[in-house]
């Protein structure tokens, strides 16, 4: 343990002092995902989409971001080839055979759809899983029952069939072009499972951004449709001294210039912008979350998701005993996401799972939480809450 260690100012050593503080890492099977889920979630033409979220499981990034708590979810190996495809097979049956649609109409715009709707039970997850809205609503189904693996290879389905799911989203506590996390041999048979949608999001730190992503998007360009390949990477903040504090490697220019990459080659870019990251306060906090927001569309994203930084990873604790680091207040994040809206250059998304925790106030706590889903989806500022309780507008 740390023992009240100031954290290091060398990448190396800082590494060695974040992995030193880890809480154990929880049991994983690489032949199950770690959960999926259902979620609605506004797309770039305006429409709310169906989104079949998958949380791969698969080897540890090997990058030891000091906020990160996804590694608790990940192996210490890289997992069997075939492993991956039958994780995302198990998922999309239990997925599809979970639904049914029913139809829904807009109440912003009025416009009527169709909707996944579940009729199972969800539970949550059993820790912060950083990402939007997607990952972030905590919901996850778990039967594993009867799963039996499917081919390695699997024709894609028919698309635009009525119930079928438009989005998948593929996340994997990591970056889906690291080879010791996803085997390139599972590319093909990933590709002809993704080819059924109309859009797939995976997530790639920066640095992985490249030849790799240009062939993924080739075989999924081989399918009677193309389906459009959307990259999320974590920006996290543009503060120019806490972003290489975070132990993330990453520069400013690495992200602009992976980010030029995809828009170049017709790829579409989602960023993740953390909301008080260690080192600041909570007026810093908004003004780097507005500066992150700003400089995510400066680069071309077309999404925006706006996470709040959660403890649990050990790393935080220790800081947090220094006096570097408490969660955000949820007032943080609602006027994070009233500057991302407002501004109209893409889609800004708040990350509403497990929302209580940054609350201090039960009476108003559901209606600001109703509030923030609401927004993610209508991408349009909403009245703030009144509460009589703690006696402001929040």
């Amino acid at each position: 343990m740390n023992a009240g260690a100031p954290y290091p100012e060398l990448p190396d050593e800082r590494t060695r002092w974040i992995l030193s503080d880890r809480p154990p890492r929880s049991p994983a099977d690489p032949r199950q995902p770690g959960a999926f889920f259902l979620e609605q979630e506004r797309a770039e033409n305006g429409e709310v989409v169906s989104v079949a979220t998958i949380l791969l499981t698969n080897r540890e990034c090997p990058w030891h971001c000091l906020m990160c708590d996804l590694w608790k979810h990940t192996l210490m190996e890289t997992v069997p080839v075939g492993a991956i495809p039958m994780q995302i097979d198990y998922a999309l049956e239990q997925l599809t055979r979970a639904t049914f649609p029913t139809r829904v109409t807009d109440t912003f715009s009025g416009a009527e759809g169709v909707a996944q709707v579940s009729n199972l039970p969800y539970r949550r997850l059993p820790v912060g899983r950083p990402s939007e809205s997607s990952r972030a609503c905590g919901l996850e189904i778990r039967d594993t029952a009867g799963w039996k693996p499917a081919l390695p290879a699997s024709p894609p389905r028919t698309r635009n069939k009525p119930g079928d799911f438009s989005v998948l989203k593929l996340y994997n506590a990591g970056s889906f072009f690291d080879p010791r996390a996803i085997p390139l041999e599972d590319h093909p048979a990933i590709a002809a499972r993704a080819a059924a949608f109309e859009r797939v999001i995976v997530e790639c730190h920066p640095a992985l951004v490249g030849e790799r992503v240009l062939r993924f998007q080739e075989l999924l360009r081989n399918g009677a449709q193309a389906t459009r390949l959307e990259i999320a990477m974590g920006l996290e903040t543009v503060h120019p001294e806490v972003l290489p504090r975070l132990n993330k490697r990453m520069t400013l220019d690495q992200f602009t210039q992976a980010a030029a990459f995809l828009r170049a080659h017709d790829m579409a870019v989602r960023a993740f912008i953390l909301v008080k990251p260690p080192f600041l306060d909570d007026a810093e906090a908004l003004l780097w979350a507005n500066r992150s927001v700003d400089f995510a569309f400066d680069c071309g994203a077309g999404v925006a998701c706006l996470i709040p930084v959660r403890a649990g990873n050990g790393a935080l604790e220790a800081l947090a005993r220094r006096g570097e680091f408490s969660p955000p207040r949820l007032a943080t994040l609602e006027a994070a996401l009233d500057y991302g809206i407002q501004l109209r250059r893409g889609r800004v998304f708040a990350d509403t799972w497990n929302l209580e925790e940054f609350s201090d106030c039960p009476a108003c706590f559901p209606a600001r939480a109703a509030r923030l889903k609401e927004m993610n989806l209508r991408q349009r500022p909403l009245p703030r809450v009144r509460c009589c309780a703690c006696g402001g507008t929040q």
